[in-house]
């Protein structure tokens, strides 16, 4: 069976992804993630819902051997999830080296993978803060990048260049990177929604951790905004509908596989 490779499957949008992936296609799922930030209770919740027990590697993807041998056992994979990565951006200004070295070394291994193994798709999970602080609103594919305001989001620039890099002499290899700005919400089921096991620095799970009198209290930073109270406004997404992106753009790259196989062939 064809298999997709979910990367930080444990985490908040690659197990809402994997989900989908089971109950809306034909693909094998298995994640790779060493719970970093994640626990292993959310392939519990997945069980739940859709049934099946997903076989997850609790692999650090910066570990090159091992990573490795995960492929070496997984030889029917035909596209890969790129979720793994750590994500705060205040931890990423106090602690860059960090970032730089996980986020970026792990994209590496992972597309080194695609090139030895001969993996055809690849979906980046990138983001929003790709653009900076953009005077150009409403934000669309073709808004120029701005000054990156954080380590993280740099990685996530240089991740998007690695990749087109990547493509550009890898003719087997196609991908995507999805930029997406603030997933929030559940699944529809209520069994499975954001739980990081280290502190959130998201606005939903800090709102909803405070009413559950899991903390203290609930602060709201600026004043000065041009809007009716002076806070800021933020975008989002509900990430059902992110996750269900990925399978999309990982269809669409199936299709395209398709399409050039066939061109060959006449």
């Amino acid at each position: 069976m064809k298999t997709i490779v979910v990367t930080g499957g444990a985490g908040y949008i690659g197990s809402h992804t994997i989900v989908e992936i089971l109950e809306r296609t034909k693909f094998r799922v298995v994640s790779i993630d060493n719970f970093s930030n994640s626990s292993k209770k959310t392939f519990e919740r997945i069980k739940v819902i859709t049934g099946t027990t997903v076989l997850n590697y609790s692999v650090d993807l910066c570990n090159t051997r091992e990573l490795k041998k995960v492929f070496e056992k997984e030889n029917s994979v035909i596209g890969i999830i790129h979720f793994a990565a750590y994500k705060s951006v205040p931890e990423s200004v106090s602690n860059p080296g960090k970032y730089y070295s996980n986020n970026i070394n792990s994209l590496l291994n992972i597309l080194n993978v695609c090139t030895t193994y001969n993996i055809p798709n690849f979906i980046f999970s990138s983001s929003c803060s790709v653009y900076g602080n953009s005077d150009q609103l409403p934000i669309n594919e073709r808004t120029p990048w701005g000054k990156a305001e954080s380590p993280y989001a740099y990685t996530k620039q240089i991740g998007e260049t690695i990749l087109k890099d990547f493509l550009n002499v890898n003719k087997l290899l196609k991908g995507f990177a999805l930029r997406y700005f603030n997933p929030v919400g559940a699944h529809i089921s209520g069994s499975m929604g954001e739980d990081p096991i280290n502190p959130p620095t998201n606005l939903v799970p800090i709102i909803t951790r405070s009413a559950l009198s899991e903390s203290d209290q609930f602060a709201v930073h600026g004043d000065t905004y041009d809007t009716r109270d002076g806070s800021c406004i933020r975008d989002y997404i509900h990430v059902t509908d992110v996750a269900v992106a990925h399978i999309k753009a990982i269809e669409a790259l199936t299709k395209m596989e398709e399409v050039e196989k066939n061109e060959q062939v006449i």
